[in-house]
């Protein structure tokens, strides 16, 4: 029984079509990588505020910032 669970930033409106062709993918993936059934695998997707998300040791706003300057 697989659980995955999925974290994306609470960013540019996620809609419900995208979520579950998510939930679709990972779960046809697991069936056909590992052979698990689609009943029971679950799939869960937490949307993250952007100012609760953190990458390279800093809020992910100043590490975007950071990488653009790069630019």
């Amino acid at each position: 029984m697989p659980y995955v669970n999925i974290k994306i930033t609470r960013e540019g409106g996620t809609t419900r079509a995208q979520k579950a062709a998510i939930i679709k993918g990972v779960s046809e993936l697991l069936l056909n990588v590992l052979n698990k059934p689609l009943n029971a695998t679950f799939v869960v997707i937490d949307e993250v505020e952007l100012e609760d998300w953190g990458v390279g040791g800093l809020p992910v706003e100043e590490y975007r910032a950071a990488e653009k300057a790069k630019t």
